[in-house]
C-alpha cells in the first residue's frame, strides 16, 4: 500500500508584485490530501483559495512567484520540475476545473472534438475514444449527449457547459482532481448527481479531490477534511460536520452566520455580514490572529441586532409579497426554439407569467430548462419564436434596439459575472456617468447628484469613483453593476444568477442590497438562480421550469412547504425516490413532458395526454395529471 499523499504542501508561501512591491497572498500554509480522501478548501473572495490551485498546478500569473515552502503531487516537488515534466503532470495526474466553463472550451470546436480529444491524451483512439466519450456525458447526466457532442460550447447551457468541462477533467482518470467553484453554475439536482459521480470516482480510481467551494453545505456533503482559509493563512481545519455545527474560530463562524438557510425569508430580516463592502478587501490585509477575529464576531454580532430589530419591526410585509392590481410585466405564451445541426432544441414553450411592482418572481430549474433564454427574451437581448410582452399594458418590442429609452430605462438587467458585464478599465465614475446620461438624461450638477445617490445606494464610498472596475472585488463590483442597473430608477431588475459567483458573505450582502431596493423604492426583479435557499429567501412568488415548460407557479411559502409537481419535489429534495432513467433522451412529443422521467406517472394518460394547468390553491398551479379539479394533493 502507497503511504505518500496524493498532495502535499509545507509552509507554503506565494506573493504577488503590485504597484507597492510584492504582497504575501499565502502565508505558511501547510496541509495535506490522502489518496482517495476529499479536502474543502473555503473562506470568501480574497483569502487565497484560487492561489492554491494555480500554485500546484504552476499556473499562477506572471506577477506572482512561489516565494517559500513545497508542493508535492505523489511525493515529488512540483516546484522543481522542467517544463517537460511539469507538462507530463498536468497530463496524466492532475485535472482542474474552474468556475467559468467558458474559458475552459474552445468556441471554434464541437464538444465531441474536445471531449474525445480528451481521452485520446488518455490512449484511446477513433471509435473508441467517441464511445468513451458518449458514455462520460451520460456519466455527467447530460441530457441527449448525441446532440451534445455535435454541439458547439455557445449552444449549450452554462451548467451543460460545466458538465462537459468535469466530463474532460475525468477522462483521464487523474490521481489529483482540483474543483474551484467548479459547481457553481449547476442547478440542485444536477450538482447531487455530480457529487455522486465524484463520491464514485474517489472509490473507484482512489483519487483525491481539493474542493474549493463557497457553497458550505456541499463541503459538508462531499469531503472528509475541511481547511478554513482566511488572508491566505489556515485558520481552522477539521471535519465538516463537526467543525460547522461547533466552530471555534470567529472567522469560520462568521461564514456560517451569513449562509441563507432554506428556511429563512427576507420577512426575518437582513443577512448578517463580514462588515461593509470592504471589510475583508485583500488591499487592507493583515494578521487575522493578531485581531483575534473581534472585526468578524463584530460584524456577525451587528448584523443579528439588525436581524432582531428588523423582526420587530415587521419586516417587509405580508407572505405574498406587495401586489397591484396591474402587473409590470406580462408574458404570454413565449416559445423559442433554437436549430443545432438537423435537430431543433424547444427552449421554451409556450411560457406565461406576470410580476408586479415591489414583488420578486424566482425563477428555478435545472440546467437547460430555458431559464437564461427567458430573461434574455425578456430584456431584448434575444427574440421570442410566438408570444407577446407587454409592459405596464402597453407592447414590449421583442429586441431592444426597437424599444423607447423609457422602456429600457424601466427594465434594466444585472448579471452572474459583474467582471464580464464592465469595462474593467473604465472608472466608476465613467461607468455611472454614462448610465445616468443615457438612461436619466441628467447633465451637470443633477447627473453628479444621481451619480453620488446611486453610490450611497449601494453602499459604496463616494471616494471609490476614481477607482477602476479591475480594482475593485467581486462584491464590489456587483455593487457598481446594480448601481448602474439603477441609473434610470428602472421599476423591474432582471437579475440572472447575480450572486452565484460570490462567496458567502458577499452574497450575503447583495441580498441585503437587493431587499432594501425593493423597500425603498418599490423595485420589481424576475430573479433566477439554481441556489433555492437564496430564492426561498428574497423570492415572493416561484415558476418552475422544466425543459422550457412552466410546471408548476405557487407563492414561496406555499412551493417549499408543499411542491406539488413530482419534478418540483425532486427539484426540492422533498422525495427520496430518484428519477427514472428514460429509453430515450428525447422527451415525449404528446404527453407530459416529464413523463420519462417521473417516478409516480400514470402510464399512458401521461404518455399521450399534455396534462392541463391545475389550481391545486390560492395561486398555485400545477401542470400535471395526479391533479384535478376537485383532487386534494395525491399524497395526503
Amino acid at each position: 500500500m502507497n503511504d505518500t499523499p496524493a498532495l502535499r504542501i509545507e509552509s507554503l508561501q506565494v506573493a504577488y508584485r503590485g504597484d507597492e512591491g510584492e504582497r504575501l497572498a499565502l502565508d505558511d500554509l501547510s496541509f495535506s490530501i490522502a489518496r482517495g480522501e476529499a479536502y474543502g478548501l473555503v473562506g470568501e473572495s480574497g483569502s487565497g483559495k484560487s492561489t492554491v490551485a494555480m500554485a500546484i498546478a504552476r499556473y499562477l500569473s506572471s506577477n506572482g512567484r512561489i516565494v517559500g515552502g513545497r508542493i508535492e503531487i505523489a511525493g515529488r516537488d512540483v516546484a522543481k520540475f522542467e517544463r517537460r515534466a511539469l507538462r507530463e503532470m498536468r497530463k496524466r495526474e492532475l485535472s482542474l476545473v474552474y468556475q467559468d466553463p467558458a474559458r475552459a472550451l474552445n468556441p471554434t470546436l464541437t464538444i465531441g472534438r474536445q471531449l474525445t480529444e480528451s481521452f485520446e491524451l488518455a490512449g484511446l483512439r477513433g471509435t473508441r475514444a467517441l464511445d468513451a466519450a458518449r458514455a462520460m456525458l451520460r456519466r455527467v447526466k447530460l441530457p441527449s449527449p448525441e446532440r451534445a457532442l455535435s454541439s458547439f460550447p455557445h449552444q449549450l447551457s452554462g451548467g451543460m457547459q460545466q458538465r462537459v468541462v468535469i466530463a474532460m477533467a475525468l477522462a483521464k482518470e487523474p490521481s489529483l482532481l482540483i474543483l474551484d467553484e467548479a459547481t457553481t453554475g449547476l442547478d440542485a439536482t444536477v450538482e447531487a448527481e455530480i457529487i455522486a459521480l465524484l463520491q464514485s470516482l474517489r472509490r473507484e480510481s482512489d483519487t483525491a479531490l481539493l474542493f474549493i467551494s463557497h457553497k458550505l453545505p456541499l463541503v459538508t456533503q462531499l469531503c472528509d477534511r475541511v481547511g478554513v482559509l482566511e488572508r491566505g493563512r489556515l485558520v481552522e481545519e477539521g471535519a465538516p460536520a463537526q467543525l460547522f455545527a461547533h466552530a471555534e474560530h470567529p472567522y469560520t463562524a462568521a461564514l456560517l452566520a451569513c449562509l441563507p438557510t432554506l428556511g429563512r425569508t427576507k420577512r426575518d430580516g437582513p443577512l448578517p455580514t463580514l462588515g461593509d463592502a470592504q471589510a475583508y478587501d485583500d488591499e487592507q490585509a493583515h494578521d487575522a490572529d493578531e485581531r483575534g477575529g473581534s472585526d468578524a464576531l463584530r460584524a456577525v454580532e451587528a448584523g443579528l441586532r439588525a436581524m432582531e430589530a428588523a423582526g420587530r419591526g415587521g419586516g417587509i410585509g405580508g407572505g405574498g409579497g406587495p401586489r397591484t392590481n396591474a402587473p409590470i410585466l406580462n408574458v404570454t405564451g413565449i416559445s423559442k426554439a433554437y436549430r443545432i445541426g438537423t435537430d431543433t432544441l424547444q427552449a421554451l414553450d409556450r411560457v406565461s407569467l406576470d410580476i408586479h411592482a415591489g414583488e420578486t418572481l424566482g425563477i428555478v430549474g435545472e440546467s437547460g430548462s430555458g431559464k437564461t433564454t427567458l430573461a434574455k427574451i425578456v430584456s431584448g437581448l434575444l427574440p421570442a419564436d410566438s408570444g407577446t410582452l407587454t409592459l405596464d399594458g402597453k407592447p414590449l418590442p421583442a429586441r431592444v434596439e426597437r424599444r423607447s429609452r423609457a422602456q429600457i430605462a424601466a427594465m434594466q438587467s444585472v448579471f452572474q459575472n459583474p467582471h464580464n458585464a464592465l469595462n474593467r478599465a473604465h472608472r466608476l465614475h465613467t461607468l455611472l456617468g454614462r448610465a445616468v446620461g443615457k438612461l436619466a438624461r441628467l447633465r451637470g450638477r443633477a447627473r453628479e447628484q444621481r451619480i453620488h445617490e446611486l453610490l450611497d445606494a449601494v453602499k459604496l464610498p463616494r471616494a471609490r469613483l476614481s477607482a477602476r472596475a479591475r480594482e475593485l472585488s467581486g462584491g464590489q463590483q456587483q455593487r457598481v453593476a446594480i448601481a448602474r442597473a439603477c441609473a434610470g430608477q428602472p421599476r423591474m431588475l432582471i437579475c440572472d444568477e447575480p450572486t452565484s459567483a460570490l462567496d458567502v458573505s458577499v452574497q450575503a450582502s447583495i441580498l441585503n442590497l437587493f431587499v432594501e431596493l425593493q423597500q425603498t423604492r418599490q423595485v420589481a426583479y424576475l430573479f433566477i438562480s439554481h441556489d433555492l435557499a437564496v430564492v426561498r429567501y428574497i423570492a415572493d412568488r416561484v415558476v418552475v421550469l422544466y425543459r422550457g415548460q412552466v410546471v408548476e407557479t405557487a407563492r414561496a411559502d406555499d412551493l417549499f412547504a408543499r411542491p406539488c409537481h413530482p419534478y418540483t419535489e425532486t427539484l426540492l429534495g422533498t422525495t427520496s425516490a430518484p428519477r427514472r432513467t428514460p429509453t430515450s433522451d428525447t422527451p415525449t412529443q404528446h404527453g407530459c413532458i416529464y413523463a420519462s422521467h417521473c417516478t409516480v406517472s400514470l402510464g399512458l394518460q401521461c404518455e399521450q395526454r399534455v396534462p392541463a394547468d391545475i389550481e391545486v390553491g390560492d395561486g398555485h398551479i400545477v401542470r400535471c395529471h395526479l391533479f384535478g379539479p376537485r383532487q386534494a394533493h395525491p399524497r395526503d
